[in-house]
């Protein structure tokens, strides 16, 4: 995954054209403790983003990358970082 605010530069990682931040369908933000908010969009082309509510930077990746990470976070991957 990328974490990007402006389009791509790498030519081997650029896509043809990155999205502007209104063209991404958020979906509804998931906050704990009323400040720690991420949310999930999807762009016209089926492209997945992570996001926070406090900033325009985001994560992207295919929806099948997303759909492995939601899977390694719910099988306990990242416990390690709650402890």
């Amino acid at each position: 995954m990328s974490a990007t605010t402006t389009p791509l530069t790498t030519p081997a990682t650029a896509p043809a054209a990155t999205p502007a931040a209104s063209a991404i369908a958020w979906g509804e933000a998931f906050c704990s403790e009323g400040a720690n908010c991420f949310r999930f969009g999807l762009d016209a082309e089926g492209k997945a983003y992570i996001g926070t509510t406090e900033s325009a930077a985001y994560v992207t990746d295919s929806i099948d990358a997303l759909r492995a990470l939601i899977s390694a976070v719910k099988a306990g991957a990242a416990d390690h970082l709650l402890a």
